[in-house]
């Protein structure tokens, strides 16, 4: 399927228009395709800025729609979600996204920007576990998407709420809060795990060091012994190809020195017969003067490459002696190959690295004096970065707290936050994350202590408190780190949220449908809700329906228009059937929330 560009697709507005109402630089999904995916046979849904709402009655397919979106964001594929019958589901989407981060990555990964400033992913499906992506048209791989998806979108799935609270997560959320990238202490703690690998081999018993040496002795004499060369086993490989073809390829050779050359029919004599004649043309007709230029710069190539074939089949070996060298020596590579390998370039790099083993069971006591040495300057400079990381956190903690009880208490709560951080920098404390461990606390009730969200709140209370949580993130420096340029402002994602309502009614769900309408002042939102009072706060309110022809199920997606958005209100309050009173509360609920 191709994604065809925006003004074909006959979209209402172009994208400036459509970010006219948004601040910063925003990537806006402006479309998405979905085709033979679970229950949706094909549907195509033209998203706008602001806040975006789905509903739809149960098992439509309002999360399988959300579900595809991640497949181009990166997420794994099953050939199961290919619709029964289908060779392959695709889907496809395409973004409004003028960035300079989208841009390098593009760039990173060889592959070249869209016109109009628009981002086109496509991601093909097999039923037949074969997988393929696109971007901008072009091939490209799942590592690529993932890559774009930081700069584009970011879902927040159902039932998301319990997961959050897990010890990795809190710590993830705190450090997206932050800005902060725990890459550099990933890297600082390899490198003292390492250290304290190398002195753990070197202080092993004395037997199992005398069984290790005699093993290391004999695997690196037997590489030394055949001295492999990197790039050996290719041009020997080379090498056999020629001495076993020797016969073939000279009597190649010769027979095209014969015809361009040395026979009395060869092209060098036709060709030096031919310049006789338009020399004698050229007495008579001074236009045949450059064409006698030419043919004679034609020979003199001819007579070139014959004599270059001459001097090839001169110095071709056909020795059958130099044959066997060659295969015995192919032979012992490529057993080293299997024993060592795979490549050779493994082998030498294998013998280099037995060699520094040797060398530090030989002169152990100094090594390890010296790898201790190390250790202490690698434990240093790990307690280094980890310690400022920690620093980082408890000033972004502070903040976090603060901005989060303030977006809770916009929730329909009465209710005091706390992001706890506590560990110590004791070796034992040690990961790759750093050594803090946090906390969210939470006390849902005026008098209440603080205690664990996960533990006291309830689900309406949790996915609040997620949705305060995603909020501030996107709102804190993280945000101010994901800019296009220095001179710009940060750029916003794309925010999704699949049924982020779950277990919420009331005062409650009106209040979450103004804090997405908030968040779309400043970034695009889609949500999947099965609220009236969410819904009603929507910018562009799309249907998600499941209709049966033919004996298949085929799903369907539209946008609503006025009178349509106050009918699907008034169902989502009373049902199917609607009723006078549903359609006027409908009514009213929409003009409330405009």
């Amino acid at each position: 399927m191709e994604v065809r560009p925006l003004v074909q697709l006959g979209f209402p507005a172009s994208p400036a228009k459509l970010r006219r109402n948004l601040t910063g630089g925003e990537h806006v999904l402006l479309e998405l395709r979905v085709e033979n995916y679970a229950v949706i046979e094909s549907v195509a849904v033209q998203f706008a800025a602001g806040l975006n709402l789905l509903t739809g009655e149960t098992g439509a397919g309002k999360s399988i729609l959300i579900d595809a979106l991640a497949l181009l964001l990166g997420d794994k594929a099953s050939t199961e979600a290919v619709r029964h019958g289908a060779e392959k589901a695709v889907i496809s989407a395409v973004f409004d996204a003028d960035s300079k981060a989208i841009d390098a990555v593009l760039a990173d990964n060889g592959l070249d920007a869209a016109e109009e400033a628009q981002l086109i992913l496509r991601r093909e499906i097999g039923s037949a576990a074969k997988s393929r992506v696109f971007v901008n048209n072009q091939p490209a791989t799942v590592t690529v998407l993932k890559q774009l998806a930081s700069h584009l979108a970011v879902i927040h799935a159902q039932n998301e709420a319990v997961l959050c609270f897990d010890e990795v997560s809190r710590l993830s959320l705190l450090d997206a809060f932050a800005g902060l990238d725990s890459a550099q202490i990933a890297d600082a703690y390899a490198a003292w795990q390492e250290l304290r690998r190398r002195i753990a081999d070197l202080e092993r018993d004395e037997q199992d060091h005398l069984r290790r040496l005699d093993l290391w002795n004999f695997q690196r004499k037997e590489i030394a012994d055949a001295s492999p060369q990197p790039g050996e086993d290719e041009k020997l490989a080379a090498e056999k190809r020629l001495l076993s073809n020797a016969e073939r390829i000279y009597s190649a050779a010769m027979g095209a020195y014969d015809s361009l050359y040395e026979s009395n029919a060869s092209a060098a004599a036709l060709m030096r017969g031919a310049a006789r004649q338009l020399e004698e043309l050229s007495r008579f007709d001074q236009r045949f003067r450059e064409s006698l230029a030419h043919l004679e710069s034609a020979r003199i190539t001819v007579e070139d490459v014959g004599q270059m074939l001459r001097s090839y089949a001169d110095g071709i070996d056909s020795s059958p002696e130099r044959l066997a060298q060659v295969e015995e020596r192919l032979a012992t590579l490529e057993r080293l190959k299997r024993k060592y390998g795979p490549a050779l370039e493994d082998v030498v790099a294998l013998e280099t690295d037995l060699a520094r083993k040797l060398s530090d069971m030989e002169n152990k006591d100094e090594v390890l004096r010296r790898l201790r040495v190390e250790l202490a300057a690698a434990a240093e400079h790990y307690l280094e970065v980890a310690r400022a990381a920690s620093r980082k956190r408890y000033e972004a903690a502070h903040q976090l707290e603060k901005l989060v009880e303030s977006e809770i208490n916009e929730l329909a709560m009465k209710a005091r936050f706390k992001a706890q951080i506590s560990g110590s920098d004791e070796e034992e404390n040690w990961t790759t994350r750093g050594f803090d461990q946090v906390r969210f606390l939470i006390s849902a009730n005026p008098g209440e202590p603080l205690a664990p969200v996960e533990e006291i709140a309830s689900g309406g209370e949790l996915s609040r408190v997620m949705l305060a949580l995603k909020t501030s993130v996107e709102a804190g420096p993280a945000g101010k780190a994901r800019r296009n340029g220095a001179s710009k402002p940060a750029a916003h994602r794309t925010l999704v949220f699949d049924e982020i309502d779950t277990g919420i009614g009331g005062r409650a769900a009106e209040a979450v449908g103004k804090k997405l309408k908030q968040l779309s002042r400043t970034a695009q939102v889609l949500c999947v809700t099965h609220l009236p009072q969410i819904a009603s706060f929507a910018d562009e309110h799309y249907v998600i329906e499941k209709r049966e022809s033919g004996g298949r199920t085929k799903t369907s997606v539209r946008a609503l228009n006025p009178q349509e958005r106050i009918e699907e209100l008034a169902r989502m309050m009373s049902g199917a059937k609607l009723t006078e009173t549903s359609l006027k509360h409908a009514e009213q609920l929409l003009k409330a929330n405009r």
